[in-house]
């Protein structure tokens, strides 16, 4: 028996309410029915007593076990968005956040000249960072990096399909040496910053389904990622260069430490959204 729009939002309501609350399940039914059909939110509620087709009440009966099971919606539907843009996405990278959209905001906001600049995104999962500032700082070079191939299968296919023209390349930046590197206007990363100890405050969501490789570092070397980086950094920017980071939200004063260290000056911390310390800028050393 097929169900109307209406149904669907209640039976949502109701067997998802030991994870979330009724506004998240409508959301995912308005994401679903989007996907579907291009639904905008006033659709949903004005066609609520559309009937589904098979194919529809198949694809929703799915994605409602699948949500029960913690699944990310993004997954579920393969796609998401980011900066305006449409990126596929599965469980070879993480889903995007709206924390590093302000990122790619917040580089966009730094670049004053109109010349080439030359910009390398380090650790790129799905090329949501590389991907938005080519599309949107047409005259850059933009280069990526991800240790994992999958992952830059997923790049590489958004990158394409958002037309944006981006040099993506396998590379482990943790076995890369200072004398590899090329030159750069602007180095960018979102690398791994969960601590292991903070797993217990995720959300089965995030812990259960989106890539480890991707999300964690051992207690013992949190800033693993950022020191590697900060040394590449350091020798590769260019005069006036400027480096990016997405962080953890308490280790700000660490991280900049680090920075300071290795000649970078006048680190900048700025929050996100929810008012979190979630992102870092400096200039290269003199």
């Amino acid at each position: 028996m097929q169900s109307t729009v209406k149904e669907i939002i209640r039976q949502f309501r109701e067997e998802l309410s030991p994870i979330y609350n009724v506004h998240e399940a409508f959301q995912f039914v308005w994401l679903i029915f989007d996907h579907l059909h291009g639904w905008t939110k006033t659709d949903l509620l004005l066609r609520d007593d559309t009937k589904l087709t098979d194919s529809d009440q198949l694809f929703v009966e799915n994605a409602l076990e699948r949500l029960k099971n913690h699944e990310p919606v993004q997954y579920i539907l393969g796609e998401t968005e980011f900066f305006g843009l449409p990126f596929e996405v599965n469980p070879s990278v993480l889903v995007p956040r709206p924390e590093t959209e302000e990122l790619v905001e917040w580089i966009l906001e730094s670049v004053k000249s109109d010349k080439p600049i030359r910009i390398l995104d380090i650790g790129t999962g799905s090329g949501c960072i590389a991907v938005s500032l080519a599309r949107h700082l047409p005259g850059a070079i933009v280069t990526a990096w991800d240790v994992s191939s999958e992952a830059l299968k997923v790049a590489e296919f958004n990158a394409r399909n958002n037309e944006a023209v981006v040099s993506f390349v396998q590379k482990d930046v943790l076995t890369t040496t200072p004398e590899e590197m090329e030159g750069y206007d602007i180095i960018v990363s979102n690398p791994p910053y969960v601590r292991e100890q903070e797993m217990e405050l995720m959300k089965e969501n995030v812990l259960n389904h989106e890539p480890h490789l991707a999300l964690f570092v051992k207690d013992h070397d949190p800033l693993l990622f950022y020191r590697h980086i900060t040394r590449l950094a350091a020798v590769s920017l260019s005069a006036d260069g400027l480096l990016f980071f997405e962080i953890n939200r308490d280790m700000g004063r660490e991280t900049v430490e680090l920075l300071s260290e290795n000649g970078f000056r006048e680190p900048e911390l700025r929050k996100d959204l929810s008012g979190n310390f979630r992102m870092l800028k400096a200039l290269g050393p003199a």
